[in-house]
């Protein structure tokens, strides 16, 4: 045998003599070290002396209970183990995301005349934004205009030529050619007419493009371009857009839960609930809103869902693309038993509490349904009303005196009732 190896022996060896010979040392990290290990240290010399506890009728195990630990009392807080309703919430990061947005660009090439609106500022529909150049298109519309007019005169005198043809052919002292040369002038020229009629229309809807106005109610952004500059529609997508606009009100906010809340969700859905609040990050002011779309999809690389929650968002509180705390209700459950979350303790038995009677701590095994608000859900082990350790377990063992310092640091033992 190695030098190493007996080394680790030895050290293993004193490590479970201590463990016999001083169980009140494990104990504080193993709670039940000391009644799982009784039947050993019986059979081993000296071994009874150490327990943490005097062979006196105070401190003999009552009922199955761990005897009391003969030491000084350990300080802790308390609290009372509450029952009553309680709601069952998701906690999600999310993201404002505006339910619509529009660039607007420009659909001809112009120079800027004038800019309507700062940057930043509030719109409505149909608010002008941006007046480009149009006295060109405007000449050729009074061109057309023209031409309508000169379309109308021609129309009137074919008319008058018709007329005196049919008159004459009528008294034999025409031809019928004469008459037909003058229909024939009579449908050019109102198909003339309507040509120019047609080409004034759609300089009017050309003119119309000079002039951008908002499509939408929302915030506009900053404009990339000012009064004096010419803006061409070969611009690509990132220069050619003059200015954003994003709505604000309502707005979405998006996060993901992971795929087991999927359930609840739909059924909180269905029966009118979902409630949702967004905490912009860095903001004390909340929103209250509602679960509007579920993803059609599970994302399977995350095992999440997106969901979208809108919010009615009058005062703005929750602004595009910020990151926003978000608390989901999905339902409130009648009867629950909780405590803090400091008093639930996890060792080799699996969750314990510490359960404070006669100025006694004594261990509980607890069963954890779910942590919410720094509170475990218990469902079993627990009723209601007992007192527990909220602070300082650390320091207890089964059957350990504790006082209790839950007002500034003055014993509220009395005051407890325990």
């Amino acid at each position: 045998m190695g030098v190493k190896a007996l080394t680790l022996l030895v050290v293993a060896a004193g490590a479970i003599g201590a463990a016999v010979y001083w169980p009140a040392r494990v104990e504080d990290r193993f709670p039940g070290w000391i009644q799982n290990t009784a039947s050993i240290r019986a059979l081993l010399p000296g071994a009874a002396a150490n327990l943490p506890a005097k062979t006196t009728a105070a401190a003999l195990p009552a009922q199955g209970r761990a005897p009391v630990v003969d030491r000084p009392p350990a300080p802790v807080k308390t609290e009372i183990v509450q029952r009553g309703p309680m709601p069952l919430r998701v906690d999600a990061v999310g993201q404002a995301q505006p339910i619509s947005t529009v660039n607007i660009r420009s659909r001809v090439d112009a120079q800027i005349d004038k800019i309507f609106v700062a940057d930043g500022a509030i719109v409505k529909a149909g608010d002008t934004l941006v007046k480009l150049d149009s006295r060109q298109i405007e000449a050729q519309m009074r061109q057309t205009e023209a031409s309508i007019a000169k379309d109308q005169t021609v129309i009137e005198q074919t008319t008058r030529d018709m007329g005196r043809a049919a008159e004459l052919f009528g008294k034999g002292a025409g031809p019928q050619l004469n008459l037909d040369n003058a229909k024939t002038a009579g449908i050019a020229a109102k198909a003339q007419l309507a040509a120019d009629t047609a080409a004034l229309e759609n300089l009017k809807v050309q003119l119309s493009w000079y002039t951008l106005t908002s499509p939408m109610e929302g915030r506009v952004g900053t404009f990339t371009a000012k009064a004096g500059n010419i803006i061409r529609t070969a611009d690509n997508a990132a220069t050619g857009v003059l200015a954003t606009i994003v709505q604000t009100e309502p707005i979405y906010v998006a996060f993901s839960v992971p795929q087991v809340s999927l359930a609840p969700l739909r059924e909180a859905v269905d029966q009118g609930g979902g409630e949702v609040v967004a905490t912009p990050q860095g903001g004390k002011k909340s929103s209250t809103g509602k679960i509007a779309v579920l993803d059609n999809a599970i994302d399977p690389t995350t095992g999440t869902i997106t969901i979208r929650a809108v919010f009615n968002n009058a005062d703005e509180t929750l602004w595009p693309g910020q990151l926003c705390n978000v608390r989901v209700t999905l339902r409130t459950d009648p009867d629950l038993v909780s405590v803090p979350r400091t008093a639930t303790q996890a060792g080799q038995i699996g969750s314990y509490v510490y359960v404070v009677e006669d100025n006694v701590a004594r261990l509980r095994k607890v069963k954890v349904g779910r942590f919410q608000d720094g509170r475990d859900v218990i469902i079993d082990g627990l009723k209601g009303g007992e007192t527990v350790v909220s602070d300082g377990a650390l320091l207890l063992a089964d059957g350990s005196r504790v006082v209790v310092q839950n007002d500034k640091g003055q014993d509220q033992s009395k005051k407890e009732g325990i």
